[in-house]
């Protein structure tokens, strides 16, 4: 069975992260979201609110999963007997860092990472960035699903 994991803050969900959802649950038998709790990270939206975000925003389909975890993603990863990690990038800078990351959980637990690059019409948009709209009373709405736009 291909477990596949896509672990992130997802404070909030953007439109960015929707489109590798529906991307890597294609080639996946299982797709689980995995939302990082992280105590020393200040989050806009509580865990619950963004684990009903991503709920509402997927078209519900027996083989996504989405749960809360604490902890190195890698130790996760082995809990959950994780085939591979699943992450998007936008630009050389995310895989620079996202390079990284990867060859540290290869060299640690022995499992890859796959890399979906973005469209080109979300490469733009982080959720940082969708925080500083909201925080600031700007306008988010062309890049977040419908559940995060009626939050506010």
């Amino acid at each position: 069975m291909k477990r596949l994991f896509f672990p992130g803050s997802f404070d909030p969900i953007t439109l960015g992260h929707l489109d590798i959802i529906k991307r890597a649950r294609v080639i996946s038998d299982e797709l689980i979201i995995g939302i990082g709790e992280n105590s020393d990270k200040k989050c806009l939206y509580s865990l619950e609110e963004r684990i009903n975000f991503i709920s509402k925003s997927i078209n519900p389909k027996s083989n996504v999963k989405i749960i809360s975890y604490k902890g190195l993603t890698s130790d996760f990863c082995l809990k959950i007997k994780a085939s591979a990690i699943i992450r998007g990038i936008r630009s050389f800078k995310d895989f620079e860092y996202e390079k990284d990351i990867a060859e540290i959980n290869r060299k640690l637990i022995g499992i890859e990472t796959l890399f979906f690059l973005s469209d080109s019409k979300y490469s733009f948009i982080s959720s940082s960035i969708v925080r500083e709209l909201i925080l600031n009373k700007g306008d988010y709405s062309l890049f977040v699903p419908n559940a995060v736009k009626n939050s506010r």
